[in-house]
């Protein structure tokens, strides 16, 4: 009796997490062609399969749903940007890779920051995120507190990637090429001017 009454309890408990995934990867995927503003709840619940209220019910609100979906989004968003320490290529490589997914729904994001409180905090986030994962990838070249790092978060950031794939037209590979050239570029003059000094 016991077993079969743990079972339903877990089986209820998946059941749960399972619509609590659901809901914020409707609000994920929603977020990556539209304006936030612009998604109501009816969108989402289609989206999720669910009902309005259930989504008040697990979330209390449009903003708690917008947070937990904010948490979701970083998560995944690391795990997608994971690459190779001190590896320039590789990490490179990974980072265009990253924008060729994600690319466009950050730009969204980012044209939303000005209007809308909790996508700027998301972007703020984004940002750091960011600083984190070059502070991280460049670590064997340059120390956290190194100027350098500013350098490099620029080569790599996602305005970087979007003037030379969208605004100049290059291709992924040609866009790739160039962001390397950049980050090696400043590292090799970082590496002669510490030999000169």
């Amino acid at each position: 009796m016991k077993t079969t009454r743990t079972y339903k309890m877990g089986a209820r408990a998946e059941t749960v997490a399972d619509t609590r995934r659901r809901i914020i990867e409707a609000l994920f995927d929603l977020g990556r062609e539209r304006m936030f503003p612009d998604i109501s709840l009816d969108d989402i619940a289609a989206g999720a399969d669910v009902s309005v209220q259930t989504i008040l019910r697990h979330f209390k609100s449009r903003a708690g749903l917008v947070e937990a979906t904010m948490d979701h989004a970083i998560a995944t968003v690391t795990e997608e940007r994971h690459a190779p320490v001190g590896d320039v290529e590789a990490a490179v490589a990974v980072i265009v890779a990253h924008y060729e997914d994600r690319g466009q729904t950050a730009l969204l994001m980012l044209a939303q920051e000005s209007s809308d409180p909790q996508v700027a905090e998301l972007t703020r986030r984004g940002r750091v995120m960011h600083r984190t994962w070059v502070t991280d990838v460049f670590a064997p070249f340059v120390g956290p507190r190194d100027p350098l790092i500013d350098l490099l978060v620029v080569a790599t950031d996602v305005y970087t990637w979007k003037l030379l794939r969208i605004d100049r037209g290059h291709s992924r590979a040609r866009t790739e090429q160039l962001i390397n050239r950049m980050a090696t570029t400043l590292l090799e003059a970082a590496r002669h001017e510490g030999e000169s000094s």
